[in-house]
Order: C-alpha cells, then sequence, then structure tokens
C-alpha cells in the first residue's frame, strides 16, 4: 500500500512529530490553516472513520485530548476545532483516517464549521428531521422501519 500518512507515521517520511503511542501518531500539517495545526492519524490504516477499529477511533480523541492543553500552551490560543473530512465529498485529500486540530482565536476570520455552508444546501424542516432521527435508529437498533415513513 502506497499511503502518505502510512509512510510518515512509520518514519519513512519525515514529518515534524509532536506524539506516539502504540496507536496513534500526531505531526505537524505541512500546508497548515494556523500555526501548530496539527493531524493526528491512527498507525494501523482506515480511510474512513467507520472503517477504523473502535480503540483506534478512541485513541486519536484520548490524543487530542492530551495535545490540546500542550498545544494551547504553545501556540497561545485558546481554543480549537477539531475535524475530520470523512471521504472525497467532505474533502478527504489522503484516504487515511485523519482528525485535524486547529488553534483558533477570536478573530482568526475561520468562523464556526457553519460557515462551509454560507450559501449551502437546503435546509431540512422539522418532519424531515424527525423522519431521519426515525430511521437512524430503527436501522441501529436493528428494527424494521415504520410503515409511516
Amino acid at each position: 500500500m502506497d499511503c502518505l500518512f502510512c509512510a510518515i507515521a512509520t518514519g519513512r517520511i519525515p514529518s515534524a512529530e509532536l506524539y506516539q503511542d502504540d496507536r496513534v501518531f500526531a505531526f505537524l500539517d505541512i500546508n497548515p490553516l494556523a500555526a501548530g495545526h496539527t493531524l493526528i492519524v491512527p498507525k494501523a490504516h482506515a480511510a474512513r472513520l467507520e472503517s477504523a477499529a473502535p480503540s483506534d477511533a478512541a485513541a486519536l480523541m484520548a490524543a487530542a485530548q492530551r495535545l490540546l492543553p500542550v498545544l494551547a500552551a504553545e501556540t497561545g490560543a485558546p481554543d480549537f476545532t477539531l475535524a475530520f473530512n470523512n471521504g472525497p465529498a467532505a474533502g478527504q485529500e489522503v484516504q487515511h483516517l485523519h482528525l485535524h486540530v486547529v488553534p483558533r482565536r477570536t478573530g482568526d476570520g475561520a468562523g464556526p464549521i457553519h460557515h462551509l455552508w454560507k450559501a449551502g444546501p437546503r435546509k431540512p424542516g422539522t418532519e424531515e428531521l424527525h423522519d431521519l432521527a426515525i430511521r437512524v435508529q430503527s436501522r441501529l437498533e436493528g428494527r424494521p422501519l415504520p410503515r409511516s415513513l
């Protein structure tokens, strides 16, 4: 497999490593949105969050919890945006699961994640959201979908 993040995590490609343990590797993004923009990747290859081992997904979040106060202290950023681009339509450019940890400051101009859709797609109505919630709950619980939907 020729995966950029696998090569970084194994040291075949150099990086500005910040942290690693037996499950994850964290390094500075080479195209940062802000000083300290960090990527956390599982060492085991998984293209998307839903294909990762649950223990690897948990390890990503544990690493973020460990890194956030240190990044805050070192960058002076009081807050962070944490994001997954999960699949090509969501903007995932490297097909290896990775968590973006982006230091944020008041007035940095980026705004909340909702700004990604300033003129975006039609927003669903309350009834549509309710129907979706019922369908998702049914699938998660292994129940047939209600006939009324």
